[in-house]
């Protein structure tokens, strides 16, 4: 697809884009959307797919809407990238809670100061991986946090960075989530659901596969839920990580659907310019799928109303490509 249209995106175009979106990231890589374009009117509807809801983990369905809005952000930049305006609507039905988005598309000869900014960021999508390896222990720039703030904030979000106290008591948050899934039968049948080992991890097409856990920690700490559970992972080793993890908390003022959404754009918009800066990144939300967990989350002094996502950035290297289901599987043209 070109960086210029002028002509009403066709068939072709559009799976590009939906192509793009679909490299957002999602709670256990459960990929919970599905697109539907209608050529005629040149929209495309942006779906929740309750098939991939997490009862248990995401009872009223705020990751999901967090991928989601990730993968809307991914579908905005791609147009960008392409010369196409992108007019996004959320939530416009209110019969069809499931309708997340309906995002009209038309060719645009010149690119607004906005678009432009969304364009630069098209070359992260696919660079983006998450990597729950060690990162050093060296400290990100002020000027490349605040070019992380002003990405969530763009997008109707703020984002903190926890100082080393506030990460430390974090982190003690997901030891305790931890503690309560290996007490729970049901936690552990929808963590073990999305996640793959052994040979099916090498044909998968969602889920987390086995090589994508990260090794166990000889020392340092942790900052996300260990996807092998009770289960033994053949190779996967063990080593240093760092001892006070760089952690930020994204949120919100609110806590409805539309915040969830907020949220997930505003997420990938930050993690594309961590990539761009060179930074490698990992997402934490198993303190926050406890009500009582995730209020302590949030910084008593800063603020903040809504903890949506944890994130961990560090100097480090990248993760592994997670398996993706094919455009065909979650795109329909009419």
């Amino acid at each position: 697809m070109s960086e210029r249209q002028s002509h009403p995106p066709g068939p072709q175009d559009v799976t590009a884009l939906v192509g793009d979106a679909i490299r957002a990231p999602s709670m256990h890589n459960a990929q919970p959307w599905s697109f539907h374009y209608l050529t005629g009117e040149h929209l495309l509807h942006v779906r929740a797919d309750p098939t991939r809801a997490m009862p248990r983990t995401d009872p009223r369905d705020r990751a999901l809407h967090i991928g989601c809005g990730a993968a809307l952000f991914n579908l905005r930049v791609a147009a960008a990238h392409a010369g196409l305006a992108a007019e996004v609507r959320v939530l416009p039905d209110p019969a069809d809670p499931r309708l997340l988005a309906v995002v009209g598309l038309a060719p645009k000869p010149a690119r607004t100061e906005r678009e432009r900014d969304l364009a630069r960021l098209h070359p992260a999508i696919r660079r983006r991986h998450t990597s729950r390896n060690p990162y050093s222990d060296r400290d990100v720039p002020e000027p490349v946090r605040q070019a992380l703030r002003e990405a969530a904030a763009d997008e109707g979000a703020e984002l903190m960075f926890a100082e080393p106290w506030h990460a430390d008591f974090m982190l003690k948050l997901v030891r305790d989530a931890e503690s309560r899934d290996s007490l729970e039968p049901a936690g552990r049948e929808e963590l073990e659901r999305w996640t793959r080992l052994g040979p099916e991890a090498d044909t998968a097409v969602d889920g987390v596969p086995e090589y994508a856990f990260g090794p166990r920690p000889s020392e340092g700490k942790a900052a996300w839920r260990d996807f092998a559970g009770r289960r033994q992972v053949a190779d996967r080793g063990t080593t240093a990580f760092e001892h006070t993890p760089h952690l930020a908390l994204l949120g919100t003022r609110t806590d409805r659907p539309a915040d969830w959404l907020c949220a997930g754009q505003a997420l990938e918009r930050v993690l594309l310019e961590a990539t761009l800066a060179d930074l490698a990144t990992s997402l934490s939300s198993h303190s926050l799928e406890s009500s009582d967990l995730r209020e302590l989350t949030r910084d008593p002094v800063s603020g903040m109303g809504h903890v949506q996502m944890v994130l961990r950035l560090g100097y480090g290297p990248q993760g592994p490509v997670t398996p993706r289901r094919s455009v065909r599987d979650v795109l329909e043209i009419a």
